[in-house]
């Protein structure tokens, strides 16, 4: 089922890429009740994968940004078609594709396919990350924060409950904070080297499944406020990721900023 599976991700990762870079980006829309804009590509990139996924898994669930829950056996497939759609609409080449498979609630497979770099990363659960090909592994070695960067996202349009907090924190160690409008790409960059770290205020397996994976397969770490997390953290909860020669400083400031809430 893994192999099977990764391959087909790997395969509608990439013509996801393509699609991407290809389609216009047609009318805009926004969803009911949160004011989120929704693209043509949004639609078309869902509707396309649900398609690829039902051929060769009839069975499995799948769960996406823009059509909802279709339920299925134990193993579900996690979508977000265009994750930075605001990017997308404003023409800023930063979004991404994210896809995971989990089985009984943990993930198996992963990928994100970032359209803008043409690179596709791609994970699956005891075997690895990969980045064209090649194995992505984080070192254990120290990591300080002095001139690194830090990813972050806000909660919607506004700034989450202990941002300015973890951002004043960082700048008292000359660590600067990135918001890039990416929550997929700001955890999934972790585990390329890119950075010290990043944080989203509310995991959600449909933004953020992948990327967990990632960051876990190439040695990377993923915490909630209770610590490390090896899997999925709960939905809902305030999740960082970090370089592990980071991750006790990293940690410790940014759950000294949540806690102050």
């Amino acid at each position: 089922m893994g192999t099977r599976a990764q391959a087909l991700a790997h395969r509608i990762a990439h013509e996801v890429v393509a699609f991407t870079r290809e389609h216009p980006v047609g009318q805009v829309t926004t969803k009911h009740g949160d004011g989120d804009p929704v693209t043509e590509v949004d639609r078309a990139v869902e509707r396309l994968v649900r398609s690829r996924v039902r051929a060769a898994f009839p069975t499995h669930g799948f769960t996406g940004e823009e059509y909802g829950t279709a339920p299925g056996d134990r193993h579900h497939w996690w979508l977000d078609p265009v994750d930075g759609t605001t990017n997308l609409v404003n023409g800023v080449p930063w979004t991404a594709m994210s896809l995971c498979l989990t089985r009984g609630g943990q993930p198996l497979v992963g990928v994100v396919a970032d359209p803008w770099r043409g690179e596709v990363l791609e994970a699956r659960r005891g075997r690895g990350a990969v980045l064209r090909d090649t194995p992505l592994r984080l070192d254990d070695a120290p990591r300080p924060l002095a001139g690194a960067v830090v990813a972050a996202e806000f909660g919607g349009l506004g700034a989450w409950d202990g941002l300015g907090r973890l951002v004043a924190a960082l700048a008292e160690r000359s660590c600067a904070v990135r918001v890039m409008g990416s929550s997929t790409l700001t955890l999934a960059q972790v585990a390329a080297g890119r950075g010290a770290g990043g944080c989203v205020p509310s995991f959600d397996p449909v933004d953020h499944g992948a990327a967990v994976l990632l960051v876990q397969e190439a040695g990377g770490v993923v915490l909630t406020l209770d610590g490390p997390v090896d899997g999925f953290p709960r939905a809902g909860e305030p999740v960082l990721v970090a370089h592990p020669g980071a991750a006790d400083e990293l940690f410790a400031i940014w759950s000294t900023a949540l806690d102050a809430r």
